[in-house]
């Protein structure tokens, strides 16, 4: 897992390569939306398509982590079985892509570029950017990056960690299925539910354990801590709210709060109210806690590999 994240943090996926064969995350997003096509039909009943969207997540998952069991049980132990596992587990990691997506956001906000910032928080938000100013911007970019630490970098690692190949294969599985179908909107509130559900249980540990890591290499660790303490259990996820509320506590921001998906207004609480809205240079700020938090995270692994 360090092998990985050490890849992955140096090298992102390359582009020749991801236009030759794709990437195993759109491998797996390819088969999950066929099985929406198939299996979701609007004619069936509620339970029916509850049913066939919990068939569908388990074979998801049952069939990516029987795949990469089959890898890591040809790779095989030893130095050459722990570099070719390593460089499997890359993909699968997205220390780099996270990074990068939130810099596209930071670069064109703090050039007074609110426009293409705008455009680019669109790729990584669902919120209407055509409604964000720029602390709206600067609070989705930095909330965005929070949950994602816990998504795409520290829960496949934790997983990872534990199981091996098949517990950072299974983990992606778990969270491609609820970013495709794990929504509460009339096509998938039924289908969608059991990949929602999988999802929550899988992010328990991990994301408390994000929240922890940013506290920790924060200049204001006791207010990060009383801050994911106080409100991450307000926050609409079970599981978000950790990381943010940690992230709002360590740059004194005030993140979440009411904001607008599809037309509608969303009334969510404020994590740590009290503090200030966000600024263009605060997006910069959170990088650099992010930065640490990935490299603690790197160096306990290193740590716990060499004991």
């Amino acid at each position: 897992m360090v092998l990985a994240l050490g890849i992955d943090g140096v090298i992102d996926w390359p582009g020749a390569l991801y236009a030759r064969i794709g990437h195993p995350v759109t491998w797996l997003g390819q088969l999950i939306r066929a099985l929406d096509q198939h299996w979701n039909r609007a004619d069936h009943s509620f339970g029916m398509r509850r049913l066939a969207g919990a068939a569908a997540a388990l074979a998801v998952i049952a069939l990516a982590s029987a795949i990469a069991f089959a890898v890591q049980a040809a790779i095989g132990p030893g130095g050459r079985g722990i570099v070719l596992t390593g460089l499997f587990a890359w993909p699968f990691v997205a220390l780099r892509s996270l990074h990068d997506h939130v810099v596209a956001v930071a670069r064109p906000l703090q050039a007074g570029d609110v426009e293409g910032a705008r455009r680019a928080v669109s790729m990584i938000v669902g919120r209407d950017p055509s409604r964000l100013d720029e602390a709206g911007i600067a609070r989705a970019a930095i909330e965005s990056l929070a949950e994602n630490t816990s998504d795409g970098v520290v829960a496949p690692i934790f997983w990872g960690v534990l199981f091996g190949l098949p517990g950072i294969v299974g983990y992606k599985a778990i969270n491609t299925l609820d970013s495709m179908i794990g929504h509460r909107d009339a096509r998938h509130e039924a289908f969608g539910w059991a990949a929602a559900r999988i999802d929550d249980i899988a992010n328990l540990l991990p994301a408390r354990l994000t929240g922890l890591l940013f506290a920790l290499v924060s200049s204001r660790v006791s207010d990060a801590l009383a801050c994911m303490w106080r409100d991450a259990r307000h926050h609409r996820s079970i599981n978000a709210g950790w990381p943010e509320a940690a992230v709002a506590g360590a740059l004194g921001l005030r993140l979440c709060g009411p904001r607008v998906y599809h037309g509608e207004l969303a009334k969510e609480p404020w994590l740590n109210e009290a503090g200030r809205d966000p600024a263009a240079g605060d997006v910069a700020l959170a990088l650099r806690l992010y930065v640490r938090a990935t490299g603690l995270c790197a160096a306990l692994l290193l740590v716990l590999a060499l004991v």
